[in-house]
C-alpha cells in the first residue's frame, strides 16, 4: 500500500511524533510506501510531495513544528473570486500519486475537510492535533500538554512581579472557542481568577474577588484568561486583546495596580513535552493498522486511556468545550477560587 501523509492548520507540538509513528510503523512492520504532503491541502492541490523512509523520519521525534509544513488552506472553502474545483483536484492528484489511503493530521478544520474527502470517495484516517484540545471525540489532542507546561511556567513567573508590585496580574491564553488551556493551567498555576469563553463573566464579580482579596491582606492577583472570553466587539476593536479591557476595568473599579501579558504563539512552540510525543506515537501508529485493515473514514482518539477511532462523520463540525460541571472548575470554586461570574454549583 502507498499512504500520504499531510499536517494541517495551526503548528503544534508533537506533529513530527505523529508524523513518524504512522511512517516508521507503515514501513517497518507493514511494509507500506509512504510520501509526505507539504503545506498541509496545499500539497495536494500543488502536487508537492516528499518520499517519507526511515532515514527521513528519523530524529524527528522531540521536534516542534512540523517537517511537512502546514497551511490553513480549505478546499471545500470557495472565497470571492476563486475558482471552484478544489476537491476534484485533490481526488485527481490522490489517484495520480496512487494512494491508498490519506492521513490527515489537523484540529477540527482539517478533521471536517478529511471527513468532506471521505464522501467524495478518497481513503481518510484523520489524526487529531491542536493545543486547544477542542476537538470532539478524544479525550485530549496531542499538544495540549505541551501547551498547558508553557502557560503554567508563564503564570508561575507572574507570581514574582505580582507580589512584589502588589499588582494584579491579566495574563491571556491562548482559546478562541475553548478555555481548555486556561481552565488547567490556571489551575496549575494558581491563579485566583479564571475567565473562560465557555462561562462569560461579570466584570463586578471579578472586582469584587480582587477586592475580597486585597481585604485579606492579599494585595496581588492573578487572572488567568482565555483569548476567546467574549469582552464585546466594540472593547475588542479598542483594546485588541481581552486581557487589556480585563486590567484596565479592574484597575478602575478597585484602584490596584493592574497589567497585562498577552502569551500568544509562544505556547505553539519549541520540543513537545513526553507525553505529547507518546500520544502522538501511540495515534500514528494505531493510524497505520486502521489502513492496513482498511477501515477507512475516521479518526483516531484517546478515549478512557485506550487508543482507539471513531466514524468521521460523528467528529465533524463539532467542537468538545467545558461544562460548567467540569470536576476542576468544582474543585476551584471549592478552593475560592472566582471563574467571573456567580456559578450553581
Amino acid at each position: 500500500m502507498k499512504i500520504g501523509i499531510l499536517s494541517s492548520g495551526g503548528d503544534c507540538p508533537g506533529i513530527n511524533a505523529a508524523i513518524r509513528g504512522v511512517g516508521k510503523t507503515a514501513i517497518t512492520h507493514y511494509g507500506m510506501e509512504v510520501i509526505g504532503l507539504r503545506g498541509g491541502f496545499l500539497g495536494l492541490l500543488n502536487k508537492d510531495t516528499i518520499s517519507l523512509d526511515d532515514s527521513s523520519l528519523s530524529g524527528i521525534l522531540n521536534l516542534g513544528g512540523t517537517i511537512l509544513g502546514t497551511s490553513r488552506e480549505k478546499p471545500f472553502r470557495k472565497l470571492l473570486g476563486e475558482e471552484e474545483g478544489k476537491p476534484q483536484i485533490i481526488k485527481e492528484t490522490y489517484k495520480e500519486l496512487g494512494l491508498d489511503c490519506l492521513v490527515c493530521i489537523g484540529g477540527n478544520g482539517t478533521q471536517k475537510t478529511a471527513y468532506k474527502l471521505s464522501e467524495i470517495g478518497l481513503n481518510i484516517i484523520g489524526i487529531p492535533k491542536t493545543i486547544d484540545n477542542d476537538v470532539w471525540g478524544t479525550d485530549i489532542t496531542f499538544g495540549f500538554d505541551t501547551a498547558v507546561d508553557i502557560a503554567t511556567e508563564a503564570i508561575d513567573r507572574l507570581h514574582s512581579t505580582a507580589s512584589s508590585h502588589n499588582r494584579v496580574m491579566v495574563i491571556e491564553l491562548m482559546g478562541h472557542d475553548a478555555g481548555w488551556i486556561t481552565l488547567h493551567a490556571g489551575m496549575a498555576g494558581g491563579a485566583d481568577i479564571i475567565l473562560l469563553p465557555e462561562l462569560g463573566f461579570d466584570i463586578d464579580v471579578i472586582a469584587q474577588a480582587v477586592l475580597s482579596r486585597a481585604e485579606k491582606g492579599k494585595r496581588y492577583s492573578i487572572v488567568a484568561i482565555a483569548e476567546g472570553v467574549d469582552i464585546g466587539e466594540r472593547n475588542l476593536q479598542k483594546y485588541k486583546h481581552p486581557a487589556s479591557y480585563i486590567a484596565e476595568k479592574i484597575e478602575e473599579l478597585t484602584g490596584i495596580e493592574s497589567r497585562e501579558t498577552v502569551l500568544g504563539y509562544v505556547q505553539r512552540g519549541g520540543n513537545p513535552s513526553a507525553y505529547d510525543r507518546t500520544l502522538a506515537t501511540r495515534l500514528g501508529g494505531h493510524a497505520t493498522e486502521l489502513i492496513a485493515n482498511k477501515d477507512f473514514g475516521r479518526m483516531v482518539c484517546l478515549k478512557n486511556g485506550e487508543i482507539t477511532s471513531t466514524s468521521l462523520r460523528k467528529v465533524a463540525g463539532k467542537l468538545k468545550l467545558i461544562e460548567p460541571d467540569n470536576d476542576l472548575i468544582l474543585q476551584g470554586v471549592r478552593m475560592g477560587i472566582s471563574f467571573g461570574k456567580k456559578l450553581d454549583i
